[in-house]
């Protein structure tokens, strides 16, 4: 099948948080329209099977997952449904399949109708249940991870878990408005009883009124068609993560540029079981500069500067990304939930995204024996692909890197640190490239295509650009393209791979295909726009054979990072596509200088247990692993004041000593007080250790064989 539109994506299957100004162009959403939508169906039922990498034929054990997927959308945080009503869903779990080949949709109207039944149940409890009253001091707990919870037994049930819902609520806003006040006389202290605050209380108790009301009637506003596009992501989503359904307008937004200029908050965003989450933070971008949000946050709520916050939560992620949009120089709140549980408010000024920040950086750091290192980070596989399409030469990352390679160089560095730590992919071309520059030609990766057709793609070019010791960063955020340039290089023995505990592991290729074209029948193009299928159709081997899909790169020398509580990468996704191997191909190791991996495992490893860093992000990482796996939270004035002070002294512990780093931020400095990159990298303990393991480097331009 000739595949129109078909874009290579290499970064992670995202949705950008940004805009032009908040004056973005929308497409229509299309009228209902009942054959439309069996058509819809009907592509996805030939299409997904026939075109995705894994070929899984359409039947129950699929249609299972289908339905677990469009449940989990349908009420991610278990807030409305009964079991009464799971009951009578699951009936439609093993025939899905069935729905979708026969066009018979039944499901999606199903579960609207009782999903609009409970959110009007919902709206009479809220006002009795807020003019009730609460008792304060009365120790209660609410258990917030939905996979923990089971669906509210009946109507009390579902009455009660809304009770401590909106007392959390009230709360939070109270507490925020104590917070406020200390602020303005930090010397005074907090008394947080109730009765000494009664206006603040009074003011808390009407913002979360309004707020739910607003929320609950945004989502029975939901069109018909908006739980149908949901319903047909649900089904693409059952074959792997990164294969969706792509509505009209979604499809519209999907268009990620690597080179632009990004008017904004510089996020990339992407709706999660109903929940919108942080997948990655631009390189120079508003958000970056503010330095507090993060990948794997979770945004629950969005304001201006002096608005009330508008509850996002379920909200389609095109709904939500409008709320976050706005002219550059305004203020948006973001209101967060981080992995570890803790809740924070991060204000950001929208800006455009400082395209120099994303571009490739380059300094010369020194060992202890002052010996100069050189230190390269590439933020992401960048490249300017409408530049080329328009007959000119455009800005990549591989001519960039050739230019900082060669600085550094003339500055006589004996070592080369390169980091790709929090680099989520780009273009493949790049990945090949850059690996060429540290290799004298060969296999960079193969890629193996839904057919079984493996292909090897090889740097072409003999030349090298840098012959000497390399040590390469990574972390779980380092993804895709930046997992093929690590592997190739761990592989060929040219590098030190060292980094938490494994990357990301996305090692698949998606294709973009337009529903509208290659129709059946020339009566089919009177339709509405139908959308795009963006799926998965090749996946990557590294050239010892292994794939990076769900291993990642798994770093010669392990060290403690902050991220490694997290549940962050592709083995922590629903029905994601599993390792495998295909056989290795030939290729000549690297000749020149390597290290020797299990001396520097020996001693990196215990330079690392017996730094005070290290240790205090062992001591930080058990807490925030403490902290998430904590779920069942207090519901009381005193428990959650507690919580909440607890939290802020953690977070000023950590500035304290000197633990936030690129990428780790708890709260980085305004951009006009962003310390020098050289000054940032000397408290990175994971640049110290690997400054560590070069103290002993051979004199620049002396060409040495291998490492014992």
């Amino acid at each position: 099948m000739r595949r129109s539109l078909l874009c290579l994506v290499l970064a992670c299957s995202l949705l950008l948080a940004s805009g032009d100004g908040g004056q973005a162009k929308t497409a229509p959403a299309p009228e209902f329209d009942t054959d439309r939508n069996r058509l819809i169906a009907f592509i996805l039922s030939q299409q997904l099977p026939a075109q995705h990498f894994s070929h899984e034929p359409l039947g129950d054990e699929l249609s299972r997952k289908m339905f677990d997927l469009y449940l989990r959308q349908l009420d991610p945080r278990k807030r409305f449904l009964l079991q009464a009503d799971v009951r009578q869903l699951n009936a439609f779990a093993p025939h899905v399949d069935d729905e979708l080949k026969q066009g018979k949709l039944v499901l999606p109207d199903a579960g609207r109708e009782l999903l609009n039944d409970r959110i009007r149940l919902v709206q009479r409890m809220i006002d009795p249940i807020l003019d009730a009253g609460f008792a304060w001091e009365q120790k209660e707990t609410l258990e917030v991870e939905p996979k923990k919870l089971d669906y509210a037994a009946d109507a009390a049930a579902l009455r009660e878990r809304w009770r401590l819902t909106l007392k959390m609520q009230v709360l939070d806003s109270y507490f925020d408005a104590l917070d406020s006040k200390r602020k303005e006389n930090p010397k005074a202290g907090v008394d947080i009883a109730p009765a000494r605050h009664a206006a603040e209380l009074g003011e808390a108790v009407k913002k979360v009124r309004a707020s739910t009301h607003r929320a609950l009637t945004r989502l029975l506003q939901q069109s018909r068609q908006d739980h149908y596009d949901r319903y047909f992501d649900a089904v693409a989503r059952a074959f792997d993560p990164h294969t969706d359904y792509m509505a009209p307008a979604s499809k519209e937004d999907f268009d990620i540029q690597m080179s632009g200029s990004l008017e904004g908050i510089g996020a990339l965003l992407r709706e999660d079981e109903g929940l919108i989450k942080v997948i990655r933070v631009i390189p120079g971008s508003a958000a970056a500069k503010q330095g507090q949000l993060q990948a794997e946050d979770t945004i629950l709520s969005v304001a201006e500067k002096d608005g009330d916050p508008v509850d996002i939560a379920e909200m389609r992620i095109r709904e939500a990304v409008g709320f976050i949009r706005g002219p550059k120089g305004t203020e948006v709140r973001l209101t967060v939930q981080k992995p570890d549980g803790r809740k924070m408010v991060i204000p950001i000024i929208r800006d455009v995204v400082q395209i120099e920040e994303t571009y490739v950086k380059g300094t010369v750091l020194r060992t202890e024996r002052k010996q100069p290192v050189g230190y390269l980070r590439i933020p992401s596989f960048y490249r300017d692909f409408a530049a080329q399409a328009d007959g000119e030469e455009p800005r990549n990352v591989t001519d960039d890197t050739i230019r900082e390679l060669a600085r550094l160089q003339k500055q006589r560095i004996g070592g080369l640190i390169l980091d790709l730590r929090n680099n989520g992919g780009g273009a493949l071309t790049d990945a090949v490239q850059i690996s060429g520059l540290f290799l004298p030609g060969g296999p960079v990766v193969q890629v193996k295509d839904s057919q079984g057709t493996v292909k090897v793609l090889e740097d072409d070019d003999a030349s090298v650009h840098y012959d000497g010791p390399m040590i390469v960063l990574v972390n779980q955020f380092s993804a895709s393209a930046s997992e093929i340039l690590a592997a190739a290089l761990q592989d060929y023995g040219r590098a030190l791979i060292v980094g938490g505990d494994h990357t990301h592991g996305k090692g698949t290729v998606q294709a973009m295909l337009d529903m509208n074209r290659n129709l059946p029948l020339l009566r089919l193009q009177d339709y509405e726009d139908l959308g795009a299928l963006k799926l998965t159709i090749q996946k990557f081997y590294r050239i010892s054979g292994g794939s990076t899909q769900y291993k990642g790169v798994e770093p010669d020398l392990v060290v403690p990072s902050l991220l490694d509580y997290l549940e962050s990468g592709e083995k922590y996704m629903d029905y994601s596509l599993p390792w495998d191997q295909v056989g290795a191909v030939d290729f000549e190791p690297w000749q020149g200088y390597r290290f020797d991996v299990a001396k520097a495992r020996r001693e990196g490893g215990k330079w690392a247990a017996d730094n005070p860093l290290f240790d205090k992000i062992r001591e930080e990482t058990a807490k925030a692993k403490a902290r998430s796996e904590e779920t069942t939270l207090p519901v009381s004035l005193q428990g959650m004041w507690q919580d909440r002070e607890e939290l802020a002294a953690t977070r000023k512990e950590a500035q304290a000593i000197g633990l936030l780093q690129e990428g780790e931020e708890e709260g980085a400095a305004a951009p006009e007080e962003k310390k020098p990159l050289e000054e940032t990298l000397g408290t990175d303990p994971v640049v110290q250790v690997s400054l560590f393991l070069m103290r002993d480097l051979p004199r620049p331009g002396r060409r040495i064989g291998l490492s014992q």
